[in-house]
């Protein structure tokens, strides 16, 4: 292990609320973890962050409160690319659960087929400069290239200025895009900044796909989150089939107040209040990037 400091994360909100509407048949938590049990599933040694256990059981039931049928769990760096708890939580969930997984250079064929077994349909390039990280998009190229053939789609967690320094890299990319949490856009320099203009842009590509997550975490003044409200609207208007939403339960590495996920569902109807294009965003767009029939 490193000499570094492992930052100990706070809790999800255990009484969480039940959201004001209904939500529509299906509907998808698109991004979502499970941690642990730590004594089953052990955490990386030279991860930064060391996360409360959050087992595939409290989900369910967070689902189950939230009124969310189907559920996409991404692996998270605590995890590195031991995607053991992930997968146990998709096969416990009667086809309900897919997954994003975390994969090294030097996986084979036949490791990167039986996480597709396993109900893996991407993998996920985790660049958070908060965590510690920088873009290699050498990396992500050379693994798209062997996933690809699979049908998956890459994952990036990276921030907006990383799109305005890497536009030619992106637009390279051998598998579809998906982008972790509207690229963590600073919310305070407004819907104009030129990043933010740019992930536009790049959404208008059929081959991109953005998540109108996390708002928590990108919002200057705190709840309701009403300041991420515009950009979200903005990109679902960029591009309405192919916007993904999800809690990021159990919101690992949240500073101060901890949301309440009741809440963050409630959000949705500023971000989309049309319930056509609700419908899209839980309903019909992951159903076709993930796979489920009807």
């Amino acid at each position: 292990m490193t000499d570094r400091k492992i930052k100990s994360c706070q809790p999800p909100v255990a009484d969480t609320k039940t959201p004001n509407r209904e939500l529509p048949k299906n509907a998808c938590d698109a991004h979502c973890h499970v941690f642990g049990p730590s004594g089953v599933f052990p955490y990386h040694a030279n991860r930064s962050y060391t996360p409360p256990d959050a087992p595939k059981e409290k989900l369910r039931k967070l689902h189950s409160t939230l009124g969310l049928e189907r559920a996409v769990i991404v692996q998270a760096t605590c995890y590195d690319d031991d995607n053991s708890a992930m997968l146990d939580a998709i096969a416990h969930a009667n086809g309900r659960y897919k997954g994003v997984a975390m994969v090294a250079d030097e996986i084979t064929d036949k490791e990167l087929l039986n996480l597709h077994d396993g109900g893996v349909r991407g993998a996920r390039f985790s660049y958070a400069r908060h965590l510690g990280s920088e873009p290699d998009f050498s990396k992500v190229i050379r693994l798209s290239e062997k996933f690809a053939p699979l049908g998956w789609h890459a994952v990036l967690y990276l921030e907006a200025q990383d799109i305005v320094d890497n536009v030619k890299a992106l637009g390279s990319l051998p598998a579809p895009v998906v982008i972790d949490h509207m690229a963590r856009v600073k919310v305070a320099e407004g819907v104009q900044q030129k990043s933010f203009q740019l992930l536009l842009d790049f959404v208008r590509n059929e081959d991109f796909w953005i998540k109108i997550s996390c708002a928590e975490r990108l919002s200057v003044t705190g709840a309701p989150f009403d300041d991420v409200v515009p950009f979200a609207q903005a990109v679902i208007e960029a591009a309405p089939d192919r916007i993904l939403w999800g809690t990021d339960w159990p919101h690992p590495n949240i500073h101060g107040v901890m949301p309440n996920d009741g809440d963050l569902v409630n959000l949705l109807e500023k971000y989309a209040p049309n319930r056509t294009t609700r419908e899209k965003i839980l309903v019909d767009n992951p159903a076709r990037l993930y796979g489920w029939n009807g």
